[in-house]
């Protein structure tokens, strides 16, 4: 199972909100020999770390492919681009943000990709629509439930739209 988070906290006069910037991430994909599978809700939470930002509206998707984890990276990275994300800072405002949060239990760290994502863990952003998708996940490496990262995030504030 390959799961990416989705996520954005900039509107551009392109995508007239976060959810359209996010649904047309995932158009796109599709266009790259990506398949969705399953799709979550949207949900809204404050920006991580806590700063002036506005509120994000995240999901995660479900997805096959016959792409590596690497080419799959280039890929996100190349519609991020396409779609107007600007690196400025760590952390700034995006348009679009996507990760790869899981590909299919690999265990990996090199100097573009760590799988699965190393903060995963720490996001109810990323949680809770994992969550709603595959309730029984468990994180590939630690193999701790998705039930007990949640109750470790409960204090972050996260709404279902």
């Amino acid at each position: 199972m390959i799961i990416i988070a989705i996520g954005s906290n900039l509107i551009s006069s392109k995508y007239r909100s976060s959810i359209d910037a996010c649904e047309a991430s995932i158009d796109m994909m599709l266009d790259h020999k990506i398949t969705l599978v399953d799709k979550s809700s949207w949900y809204k939470s404050e920006p991580i770390p806590v700063s002036s930002q506005p509120n994000f509206i995240n999901g995660v998707i479900l997805i096959n492919t016959i792409l590596n984890s690497h080419e799959l990276l280039i890929k996100l990275k190349a519609i991020e681009t396409q779609m107007g994300r600007i690196r400025s800072t760590k952390n700034a405002n995006r348009i679009i943000d996507l990760d790869i949060i899981s590909y299919n239990d690999e265990i990996t760290e090199t100097n573009l990709l760590t799988l699965p994502h190393p903060r995963l863990a720490d996001r109810a952003f990323v949680l809770m629509p994992i969550s709603e998708l595959v309730p029984d996940w468990r994180h590939p490496l630690s193999n701790i439930s998705i039930n007990t990262m949640l109750k470790q995030v409960k204090e972050q504030r996260i709404t279902k739209i």
